[in-house]
């Protein structure tokens, strides 16, 4: 019946939209702040990094937490109450005077307040949409990518006029009041306003049921699910390594700064572009097959990086690892919501965002220690892109999970 009017799911949508967007953006202000807290307490480089460092460590504990909440109290309470933290984590960083304080509020208030993004979000659209999940999903987390545009150069003229104080108060109250208001149009499933999901067939007695599914006992017993946790750790090696140096090797190879930066100016643009376009493409082909798809793309990406040498092809090179990374972004919340169901789909999708975030904040570190020892890069991007390649190998070999009677409410 939802059909013949307007579906309450595009809401949700365009808020999540603007929850990635006003998160990730805020974020990744971190360069932006960076050099004005170097210059006021003489902090090194290292020490101050650790913050961001910390971060994404409370992004990837904290998504088990808030995929078990939202699974069960539904992602409203979730994302307000992670933007509180968010907002008042830079409210706290006005105050700022010693190093443990900007661990605390940057990595701590700020790491707990991002989790309440991804997973929360991909968790509810994998619950409104049946049809379409994989483009929603997509456009949903093109969100990140605007706000990451839009929010940090929108901070760069913020701080001349305000100081960077002043600067940390408006950032915390746009992201608590617009983060804590857009969540209230949220609702956990389409069976709260007596909708079903999107593309689920239509019968004469509807009937409302429980999302059916494996519990998360059920599913962390079945080899797949483990399987799936070495991929991720596996995959997210590269993106940690390549979104942290490659900038610093674009210019070893002769680029401007502003060339290097270049870079990743075309990873973020074609991420975007690739979780609408591959979102959808999952949707018509199959997520697994378009998964794999992504992973062969990013493996030939980063292998061509060990031959890249001229302007033109690291940015060849940006475009599609780029592409491919945004792809599986969007993909992979709804190949989890097939492989798992929906009964405990925040919690699984937790872990699988864990075991991904210990391998973006590892791969840096190592990349930069083997870049220590060797003084290249090359050993390192060919043992990410050795390691990308056994993701293909491993989504190749992986099989259905079968869904037993036992895991149905």
């Amino acid at each position: 019946m939802e059909k013949r009017g307007f579906f309450y799911g595009y809401v949700i949508v365009a808020a999540s939209f603007l929850v990635m967007g006003t998160m990730w953006g805020t974020l990744y202000t971190f360069g932006v702040f960076f050099k004005y807290l170097l210059e006021e307490f003489g902090w090194t480089r290292a020490g101050t990094s650790g913050a961001l460092a910390l971060a994404s460590v409370f992004i990837g504990l904290m998504s088990t937490v808030t995929g078990r909440l939202t699974d069960r109290y539904g992602p409203r309470v979730v994302i307000t109450v992670c933007g509180v933290f968010l907002g008042a984590g830079f409210l706290l960083l006005s105050r700022v005077s010693t190093l443990w304080q900007w661990y605390l509020f940057y990595g701590a208030f700020i790491g707990v307040g991002v989790s309440g993004t991804y997973v929360p979000v991909t968790s509810t659209i994998a619950r409104w949409f049946v049809k379409r999940r994989g483009m929603m999903t997509g456009a949903a987390i093109a969100g990140l990518g605007a706000g990451t545009l839009a929010i940090p150069p929108a901070v760069t003229w913020l701080i001349p006029i305000f100081g960077w104080r002043t600067s940390y108060i408006i950032v915390g109250i746009i992201a608590l009041v617009l983060v804590t208001s857009v969540a209230q149009l949220f609702r956990h499933s389409p069976v709260q306003m007596g909708l079903k999901p999107y593309g689920e067939p239509a019968s004469d007695a509807i009937e409302f049921s429980l999302p059916t599914g494996f519990t998360f006992w059920e599913a962390i017993h079945t080899s797949q699910f483990w399987v799936l946790c070495a991929t991720w750790f596996l995959y997210c090696l590269s993106i940690g390594a390549v979104v942290a140096h490659i900038v610093l090797h674009g210019i070893g190879l002769g680029l401007s700064t502003t060339g290097a930066a270049l870079i990743l100016s075309f990873i973020g643009a074609f991420s975007t572009g690739g979780r609408i376009v591959l979102g959808g493409i999952g949707d018509r082909f199959g997520y697994r097959k378009t998964i794999i798809a992504c992973f062969v793309l990013m493996t030939g990406s980063l292998f061509w990086l060990l031959g890249a040498k001229d302007q033109w092809m690291l940015y060849v090179f940006g475009a599609v690892f780029g592409f491919s990374y945004g792809g599986n972004a969007a993909l992979f919340s709804p190949f989890v919501a097939e492989q798992f169901g929906l009964r405990s789909h925040g919690v699984i999708l937790g872990v699988f965002m864990l075991a991904s975030g210990f391998g973006e904040a590892a791969s840096p570190i190592i990349t930069g220690y083997i870049f220590d020892i060797t003084k290249s890069y090359y050993p390192a991007f060919l043992t990410w892109a050795v390691l990308t390649s056994v993701t293909v190998l491993l989504m190749l070999l992986l099989k259905p999970v079968r869904k037993r009677e036992s895991s149905l409410p």
